[in-house]
């Protein structure tokens, strides 16, 4: 069983609340990724970017998107990640998806909605932490915002990797770089985000800043360009500095309701 992981970051503008144009976008790039990828990261809100209109995006795209990640995964062998708008009894959800390349479905839905943007007006906060476990790696994904939060991302879990998918802007980048870092190195464990570049339908510039770290804070990769980010995660890795330093084991013992 291997104990490594290849990822791969797609940093990239977006199309302005425009599913087709984005995922024929995104098929182009995915169908240059090399084989031997075993995870892909796609920003947040990767069919439409960060709009708090999605009344403006048709309902049955959210069953659209999922069906074209399920493809991309099953001709690509290769799982995926990345949130999307999602409407479900009404109610209007920044829904990440995980879709391994065995088919499987995991979902997790944001649970700080930026009440900057008056995300908390338009879409349903979460209220469930989501870990999984893909090719020996346990799994913590979150969106965007919730990085400011370290109680929501702490590692009671033992987890091996937290993701964190976002749309974040130019303005407050400094914050996305200082806090991604940190969150590797308070839980121990590898912490990858990727965000989008470009200028969006409100005119927010957003610089790119993708990255990996490893469990003692150490970039692994780093871009600001428009670019496919490549990273192998290695299991050895943690075990090994988990087993030497064990700071884990002084952890905070708690568990969070709602």
């Amino acid at each position: 069983m291997s104990t490594t992981l290849n990822i791969a970051l797609i940093q990239t503008d977006l199309h302005w609340e425009d599913p087709v144009s984005n995922r024929k976008m995104f098929e182009e790039k995915i169908g240059g990724i090399p084989d031997k990828v075993d995870l892909i990261v796609l920003p947040e809100m990767f069919t439409t970017g960060f709009t708090m209109k999605p009344q403006n995006i048709d309902i049955s795209e959210g069953d659209i998107t999922v069906k074209w990640m399920q493809r991309m995964a099953q001709d690509y062998r290769v799982a995926l990640v990345g949130s999307i708008i999602f409407q479900e009894n009404g109610k209007f959800f920044n829904r990440l998806y995980f879709i391994s390349s065995e088919g499987e479905i995991e979902t997790y839905d944001k649970k700080h909605t930026f009440t900057l943007a008056g995300e908390d007006e338009v879409y349903e906060a979460g209220n469930e932490k989501l870990i999984f476990e893909y090719k020996g790696f346990k799994i913590c994904p979150m969106i965007c915002y919730d990085l400011r939060f370290p109680v929501w991302a702490r590692n009671t879990e033992d987890y091996d990797l937290l993701i964190y998918v976002a749309n974040w802007p130019k303005k407050r980048i400094n914050a996305w770089d200082t806090l991604l870092k940190a969150r590797a190195i308070e839980n121990m464990a590898y912490c990858i985000g990727v965000n989008r570049t470009g200028k969006d339908g409100l005119d927010f510039q957003y610089p790119g800043h993708s990255a990996v770290y490893d469990v003692l804070g150490e970039p692994l990769a780093f871009s600001k360009d428009e670019e496919i980010i490549y990273a192998t995660l290695d299991k050895k890795h943690i075990e090994s500095t988990r087993k030497k330093l064990r700071f884990l084991e002084d952890r905070d013992r708690f568990s969070l309701k709602g």
